[in-house]
């Protein structure tokens, strides 16, 4: 017995070993490495087709570990091996070679789409308008139809290649699509709102109504665009709070930073003070800070648009001032005026009002006044 089993057993006994531990680091380490072939960027989205090619991966090695482990077994036990090694062999030489050709090349086509997408897209579209905003907006124009072009395409890759390796493994594609057909038919019922979702970002790309970057309004949510899909768009707020907008509940849609924005601001002044002295401080203001190397490239106007004295207030009066600005600049403008224009008017002398009342008891006895 223990002659057999230093002869026999102890192969047997490492080669179980080995194949546990082989399967264990599969299993381990197969989701990281997939995961490193995908960028980052498309990791949420892809997550689907990761943990896919992940179980896949972790089917075929465990299955691969499990015929290496009973060859060893077998040949151990005395068994003959070599016609099932042969035929396994000529398997690998065959079909196997092939089916690595096919991962390869749709590997290799994937890799290559994901080179060419962004320059190509950058020669179809036309922007209007020349100089930084022009590149700006191109930048992401081309950076928002690169990730759906890249997206559609690997799903036409991988649908592809999956069916490919299905005939290497002998599986009939034509029942398996049928098979399809009739599950799809049952699922579409259920897919309105997906499909309703992706004909509206159809639209949205078709119609470019935002991109990857610009500051939207949704409904009651606001904030700047992350990410855009067919399907859905995300946006984050100042909170920091991310929202997932499907593109088919999109009604009415406010962009504030396509083509060009305007700082809108309402500056309050006290009763007592010149208005026309204040309004020229304020358009003084505003050009000196046009005029300044830091602020020049954000702001449009030059010189800004003091439309009207707006509104008379229960503590001071309103003025509002508007001057067009860089997309998405327009708040950091409108904080940097206010800033300077506090530091004007305390130099100047000019009263900011702020909420008190001003109570009147009349004259006194005997003089113009309400009676007593």
């Amino acid at each position: 017995m223990w002659a057999w089993f230093t002869a026999n057993g102890v192969w047997i006994l490492v080669a179980l070993v080995s194949g546990l531990i082989l399967f264990l680091a599969l299993k381990r380490w197969a989701n990281r490495l997939i995961r490193k072939t995908v960028p980052e960027p498309l990791h949420e989205q892809l997550d689907g087709i990761v943990k896919t090619a992940t179980w896949v991966t972790i089917a075929i090695g465990g299955v691969l570990i499990g015929l290496s482990v009973a060859a060893v077994t077998l040949s151990a036990l005395g068994g003959d091996i070599t016609p099932a090694l042969g035929a396994i062999g000529s398997w690998l030489a065959g079909h196997g070679v092939r089916i690595l050709i096919i991962i390869g090349i749709a590997y290799l086509f994937h890799r290559l789409t994901k080179a060419l997408a962004p320059r190509l897209i950058e020669q179809t579209i036309t922007i209007r308008g020349r100089g930084r905003r022009a590149r700006e907006e191109m930048r992401k124009r081309t950076q928002t139809l690169s990730r759906i072009l890249i997206q559609g395409i690997a799903v036409i890759i991988a649908l592809i290649a999956t069916f490919m390796v299905l005939s290497e493994l002998g599986i009939d594609i034509t029942a398996a699509l049928a098979g399809l057909g009739i599950v799809g038919l049952a699922v579409g019922f259920g897919a309105q709102y997906l499909i309703r979702d992706l004909i509206a970002g159809f639209f949205v790309f078709l119609e470019n109504q935002y991109n990857v970057g610009d500051v939207i309004k949704v409904g009651d949510t606001f904030g700047m665009v992350e990410e855009v899909s067919l399907r859905r768009t995300i946006t984050r707020d100042l909170d920091g709070a991310r929202h997932v907008i499907p593109n088919g509940e999109i009604r009415v849609l406010s962009n504030y930073s396509q083509g060009m924005s305007r700082a809108h601001l309402n500056i309050s002044v006290a009763y007592k003070e010149d208005l026309d002295r204040v309004m020229a401080l304020m358009r003084k203001t505003w050009e000196e800070m046009s005029a300044d190397e830091t602020w020049s490239r954000h702001i449009q106007s030059r010189t800004p648009q003091i439309l009207r004295v707006n509104e008379f207030g229960d503590s001071g009066i309103t003025i509002k001032l508007v001057g067009w600005t860089e997309p998405i600049m327009q708040w950091d403008v409108m904080g940097e005026y206010l800033r300077r224009i506090k530091r004007v008017f305390d130099q100047e002398g000019i009263e900011i009002p702020w909420p008190h009342m001003k109570v009147y008891f009349g004259d006194e006895l005997g003089k113009k006044g309400l009676p007593r």
